[in-house]
């Protein structure tokens, strides 16, 4: 009997953890039904401290506990949380960091003002996701990822991660959604983005305009597959990936019932 494949989540809000767009009520949908499917699943998202632990039962997981994120030169210490998704067995683990999430409001604060340190939490998530994957032991068939906040992961793992044997088979899904924030990640996002030797000027210049859009961009361009997650999105990204050749593109359907998804994931895991 062969093992079953291995679908990990990597998302900046899921419910009922959090919810900014409607996709977040889709990705806790996927992440039953292809537990209930017979894929092997785990999730990733960030800690934010407008997650209630005691309301959604969080606690750390000790033997994750001991990883670092370099950025700049400066280490971060790592914090992995876990729950139990509600309705469903599998786990979400949550990535916490005490300068970077521990405030009570997501990108902006209690003024609507952006959070000045935006590109570094960005970073951060996005290279302890992969670190945390690498600590877990636990090769993925496919990584889904969803939210801009995830958009450095597909050309992390193109570049800085692709030798490592963790990832070796992974094949990565990106989901380009609503432009949520017109405010930018700042003139040096793309040089502190740049984590590994391996990662060449080039590969970072869909990053360049540092914002929205170029997060989304930067996900679909190293992404293996492509789908829509909202029906407004940004025109010159439906444009630019409606239709990308040697890619499986999904389009938005409002009244999906996620078969396609299910689909989609069997193809890049090779079932």
């Amino acid at each position: 009997m062969s093992a079953k494949k291995r679908i990990l989540f990597i998302a900046s809000e899921m419910s009922p953890y959090l919810e900014e767009t409607e996709f977040s009520a889709i990705i806790n949908q996927l992440a039953i039904k292809a537990n209930d499917g017979g894929f092997e699943v785990r999730c990733i998202m960030p800690r934010f401290g407008t997650i209630n632990e005691r309301r959604h039962r969080l606690h750390e997981v000790v033997r994750l506990s001991g990883i670092n994120v370099s950025i700049d030169n400066d280490d971060h210490p790592l914090q992995i949380k876990v729950a139990s998704l509600p309705n469903a067995r599998l786990q979400v683990y949550f990535l916490d960091n005490e300068d970077f999430f521990k405030r009570k409001t997501v990108f902006h604060d209690e003024n609507e003002k952006w959070f000045d340190d935006n590109s570094l939490r960005t970073i951060f998530f996005c290279k302890g996701a992969l670190e945390t994957v690498k600590k877990f032991g636990w090769p993925p068939d496919v990584i889904h990822c969803s939210g801009w906040m995830t958009g450095l992961i597909p050309m992390y793992l193109k570049t800085a991660y692709k030798k490592e044997p963790v990832f070796g088979n992974s094949k990565v899904l990106f989901t380009i959604g609503q432009t949520t924030f017109k405010e930018k990640l700042g003139s040096d996002f793309v040089k502190r983005a740049n984590i590994h030797v391996n990662i060449k000027d080039k590969e970072l210049e869909p990053y360049k305009d540092a914002n929205n859009v170029a997060m989304f961009r930067g996900g679909a361009t190293f992404a293996d597959a492509i789908s829509f997650g909202a029906e407004k999105v940004d025109k010159k990204l439906a444009e630019e990936f409606s239709k990308v050749k040697g890619k499986k593109v999904l389009p938005f359907k409002a009244d999906a019932d996620l078969t396609d998804y299910l689909q989609l994931y069997n193809d890049l895991a090779g079932k």
